[in-house]
């Protein structure tokens, strides 16, 4: 019936007296892009309750590292976790009255799903007019493809990030990371405040939000649709070079390390050729603006390369710091988990974990300096607070065992 907490309270802060206080949201999501909008309401506060199917759970669940769920771990953390089979007639009723206690939703079934389940946003605003609804879906919930599989992958490589990203003589590079469901998380976390508080101050009413993994990663793409427009050609994929500004790539330096140079802005541009021996360079009329050294790049960037491939990534950083010059490393996780800077601004924090004895983490940003967040309780074991959150909706022990025989909860 429940499954308890592993953690003693001791071990994570709980007394503060955070921003989203008094939040309840329900998460029907999985995986990442619905995960990630709860996340940081979480992290602020906020009573995340995931609503996970009885023996099963989230999918995240799932996704491990030397047999960790170290994804679940991190994006999972100050959130409740019960279980309860939506299907189910009993399921629905429950989840009904839950309703009635929250304050937002956050689902990502396929179009249709919820109404298909007489849950659509008819019934649930109907059951509470104050609430804020997020649908999270690869397409969109209205469109010609929004009954289509609509995983992240496929996102990037049709939102034009997939294009971009690479060399021109190499095939397209799909990230190796989440972005899109990554990037859809924030603005759909941003969505919710916004609904909030057009409910608390301009007392609106409740209202759902179409949030596609598509549209967010396409906006961050910027200008290029105004671009294409303007030009009519599509950009090559140019690996770490700009076509706006340069020099600006990676270099390999003697080490086999690497380091990355921005030299976006006139004066960088004419301090890097001071630096590196070859003040003649900002005369040259090939270097001598921006736009020059852009046409220009496939003979500018040689010359920056050979003088760091002269010297140690260590010896890179050393004379481009000392010269005011904006360079800096490509670093690893390896190197990051040693870095000063990670451990001066306390980028990453540990916190206790049953199954690792300590789990690093992001702590929580960003940085709010009267109502910061807190990590409050790590990712919660499946079912663990059915206890917790069913006893408050009136259901006392017996009932509840019923309804985990039914397989119900």
């Amino acid at each position: 019936m429940t499954t308890a907490g592993r953690y003693p309270e001791s071990d994570y802060n709980s007394d503060a007296k955070l921003p989203l206080d008094g939040v309840r949201v329900l998460d029907l999501s999985r995986l990442v892009a619905g995960n990630m909008v709860t996340h940081v309401l979480a992290d602020y506060g906020a009573e995340v309750i995931k609503i996970e199917r009885p023996g099963f759970g989230d999918d995240l669940r799932n996704w491990k590292t030397e047999g960790v769920a170290t994804h679940w771990k991190v994006y999972c953390r100050n959130k409740k976790s019960i279980t309860l089979d939506l299907r189910k007639p009993e399921g629905k009723a429950l989840f009904l009255k839950l309703v009635e206690t929250a304050d937002a939703i956050v689902e990502n079934f396929k179009p249709g799903t919820l109404e298909d389940w007489g849950l659509g946003p008819d019934v649930l605003q109907g059951l509470n007019p104050k609430l804020t609804l997020v649908r999270v879906s690869g397409w969109g919930q209205t469109g010609p493809w929004k009954h289509k599989p609509g995983f992240g992958s496929l996102v990037e490589a049709m939102s034009g990030f997939a294009a971009l990203n690479g060399f021109g003589d190499r095939p397209p590079v799909l990230p190796p990371l989440a972005l899109a469901d990554m990037i859809a998380g924030l603005y759909g976390a941003f969505s919710v405040m916004v609904a909030l508080r057009n409910v608390e101050v301009s007392g609106g009413k409740g209202q759902s939000i179409d949030l596609s993994l598509f549209e967010p990663i396409h906006a961050i793409l910027g200008p290029e649709a105004a671009n294409y427009a303007l030009s009519g050609k599509v950009p090559e994929r140019t690996g770490s070079r700009s076509n706006l500004t340069a020099p600006r790539n990676t270099y390999r330096c003697k080490d086999g390390k690497y380091v990355a140079l921005s030299g976006s802005i006139q004066a960088m541009a004419e301090r890097l050729f001071r630096t590196i021996g070859r003040p003649e360079l900002i005369d040259d009329p090939r270097f001598r603006t921006n736009s020059d050294r852009v046409k220009h790049n496939d003979i500018l960037d040689p010359i920056i390369a050979d003088y760091m491939g002269e010297r140690t990534q260590a010896e890179c950083l050393t004379i481009f710091e000392e010269a005011g010059v904006t360079v800096g490393p490509v670093a690893d996780v390896a190197q990051l988990a040693d870095d000063d800077y990670m451990e001066g601004r306390g980028v990453v924090e540990s916190f206790p974990d049953v199954d690792i004895g300590t789990l690093p983490m992001h702590a929580v940003i960003p940085r709010m300096s009267d109502t910061p967040g807190e990590v409050r309780s790590p990712a919660p074991e499946l079912g663990q607070h059915n206890e917790e959150i069913w006893s408050a909706l009136g259901l006392d022990e017996a009932e509840q065992a019923k309804l985990t025989d039914a397989g119900v909860i």
